[in-house]
């Protein structure tokens, strides 16, 4: 998943050794548990919650000791979950039911946000998501695996409108008769700063099922850990709804981990997600996930032909960790 032009397209390789979070000063009674979290990408007002959750010490009063480290274009999460190397990661539906039609143990407990954040950026003249069928779609290889399938189901799209991206904002600026993928803090961000008047639509707010930020761990971890799961899921969602309102914590973490980051884009993507309600859409419980939404997304995959029939989707997730923490925003 591509997003933000300082973040996502720049594959810092000074980013890879940087981490504040070391220098914390600890609590004079260590913590009980120690979790190794990683994240998607470099550090990102979209991983706020986390980061916030270490810098006002909620991790630390839930007798935990988390060390977060950031995920990045070459790093495979599910790899190092699995292997070992990481105890909970930030994943996403479509890649748990995969790893599960492959046999990798693993299974979702909580979702940050209530939809998935990737959508289209057009040019202010196109009126809907409709609209765009016959014209020529920016889109990442990767992208034929996900929400590309559901657009060619939903609004009849064809592969032939499916142009390639190559992360770079200036072939849209050029020509208007183009759109592109992209993450509301990213794209639209960089649109802006370019003063390129464009529209941007959220593939959730259209019925595209998977939830984001979800919180994923093996059956053994969890296991071994159900007190920490729960606390960290208790902590992380606190952290989320404290992140909302006053970001300030988190951000100084945000930026010694990935110092390109700017003031502006933490803020444009803050307040994006707060317009946007993306931890409580529908007036949930923060962490919310339901049979239904993952039910619905297995279903999108099989008719695809993305996903084997067989695929027991019951098993890529649970809320019993969630269940009655009623964390509101």
């Amino acid at each position: 998943m591509l997003k933000n032009a300082v973040s996502r397209r720049s594959a810092l390789a000074s980013l890879a050794g940087a981490s504040a979070l070391a220098a914390l000063p600890r609590a004079a009674q260590a913590a009980t548990t120690k979790i190794t979290f990683l994240t998607s990408w470099f550090a990102e007002a979209e991983h706020g919650g986390f980061y916030q959750a270490k810098a006002t010490g909620l991790y630390e009063k839930a007798g935990l000791d988390v060390t977060i480290k950031m995920g990045g274009p070459q790093i495979n999460g599910m790899q190092l979950l699995t292997g070992g190397a990481a105890d909970i990661i930030i994943g996403y539906d479509i890649q748990v039911l995969k790893g599960l039609e492959n046999g990798l143990p693993v299974t979702s407990i909580a979702a940050a946000f209530q939809f998935d954040l990737q959508g289209v950026m057009t040019h202010a003249d196109v009126p809907s998501l409709a609209a765009l069928k016959g014209h020529k779609v920016l889109i990442a290889a990767s992208s034929h695996q996900t929400f590309w399938p559901w657009l060619k189901q939903k609004y009849g799209f064809t592969d032939d409108m499916a142009g390639v991206d190559t992360f770079n904002l200036q072939p849209f600026l050029l020509d208007k008769t183009l759109s592109m993928q992209g993450y509301p803090s990213s794209e639209p961000f960089e649109a802006m700063q370019a003063k390129e008047p464009v529209n941007f639509y959220l593939f959730g707010d259209y019925g595209y099922p998977p939830y984001s930020n979800t919180l994923v761990s093996t059956p053994k971890w969890l296991a071994a850990n159900p007190d920490a799961a729960r606390a960290f899921i208790k902590a992380t969602m606190e952290g989320w709804v404290s992140y909302f309102k006053d970001p300030t914590p988190a951000n100084k973490l945000i930026k010694i981990d990935n110092p390109k980051m700017p003031d502006e884009q933490l803020a444009f993507a803050l307040d994006w997600m707060k317009k946007n309600h993306v931890l409580d859409k529908g007036g949930v419980a923060v962490g919310t996930m339901t049979a239904d939404r993952w039910k619905a997304t297995y279903d999108f995959l099989v008719q695809a032909k993305l996903l084997k029939p067989e695929v027991d989707w019951k098993k890529a997730f649970t809320t019993k960790y969630v269940d009655g923490l009623n964390i509101k925003a």
